[in-house]
């Protein structure tokens, strides 16, 4: 069976229907299934302890074993041929994100355009985890491109790229993987030590997809040269072993300048600048990202198609 093929359905599936609000309102959808999971988890068995660290590296290898063995059942039950890759590719449609993630930062973009920027703020708080409540136009652009770039990683690369390798249950696994780090893989009080292994996992499996993305949006954007000298420069300082890499890219790409100080509920993290030497965006570098984006998930698109061409 071409898991590559399957991967191309899926993301057929979810270019033409999203995940419908319906559809979501009536069964969730398995990143909250997952989540629910590790959140009786959190609650249950993250307790203060010498053993703390142990129980969080217990609690990620059963959320991925759960969901990979579940995923791995059901695929040895599809249909050889075109039947199973139509159904695995409609069962991995709702763990890819090429729309919803085109859709969320749009919804910054237009009021940013139009000058509406209480609008924008709000719309940038729905991706981003720092406080919007201060930042300019320079600020909320910039706090979009760097969403758009790590999630086009962690969020549709990756999944992708291990739905190729191992099909459903590589799929399923990943989003397992990742759901448990933006869940429970923080540094703080709660979660530094039951949340260690589920970090570190997540570092890993993204090591090959966060430097394909950004490889990706590097050939995507015309500047090629310009785009891969930024990545190689300034990845490698990032406060991420991984987002730092599309994020560059991007960066790179725009001629402009991401990361950088940024405020958080309660405290200010003092980030290095990438491509600092270059201008703050604005509103028309949100729209030229989105553009590159667009054209990154169509490079994407087909060498996936280029793969199920050759069977894998």
């Amino acid at each position: 069976m071409s898991f590559a093929a399957m991967m191309l359905v899926a993301i057929g599936c979810d270019l033409a229907f999203g995940w419908p609000s319906a559809l979501y309102a009536r069964i969730g959808h398995p990143v909250t299934w997952i989540g629910a999971l590790i959140g009786w988890l959190d609650r249950n068995w993250n307790r203060e302890g010498p053993a703390r660290r142990l129980r969080g590296v217990a609690a990620a290898l059963l959320v991925i074993a759960l969901t990979g063995g579940i995923a791995l059942a059901v695929q040895a039950a599809l249909p050889q041929g075109w039947p199973g890759i139509l159904l695995g590719g409609i069962l991995a449609w709702p763990l890819v994100a090429l729309r919803s993630m085109h859709d969320h930062v749009v919804a910054v973009a237009r009021p940013l355009v139009a000058g509406d920027l209480p609008a924008a703020r709000h719309a940038v708080s729905m991706i981003v985890g720092r406080d919007p409540s201060r930042l300019d136009e320079a600020g909320v652009a910039r706090a979009a491109l760097e969403s758009l770039a790590e999630n086009s990683s962690d969020g549709i690369v990756a999944p992708l790229f291990w739905g190729v390798v191992a099909g459903l249950p590589g799929i399923a696994a990943y989003k397992a993987i990742n759901t448990l780090d933006s869940m429970i893989g923080h540094r703080t009080p709660r979660h530094e030590e039951f949340g260690w292994a589920s970090a570190r996992i997540d570092d890993l499996v993204n090591l090959i997809p966060a430097r394909l993305s950004g490889l990706l949006f590097a050939l995507a954007s015309g500047r090629a040269g310009r785009a891969l000298a930024c990545m190689m420069r300034d990845a490698r300082h990032h406060r991420s072993p991984n987002a730092g890499w599309p994020e560059a890219a991007m960066a790179g790409a725009l001629g402009v300048r991401l990361s950088g100080p940024r405020i958080y509920a309660d405290r200010v993290a003092e980030e290095p600048w990438v491509n600092g030497a270059c201008p703050d965006p604005g509103a028309v570098d949100l729209d030229r990202g989105l553009a590159l984006y667009r054209r990154t998930m169509l490079g994407l698109t087909a060498l996936i198609g280029a793969l199920a061409v050759l069977g894998m």
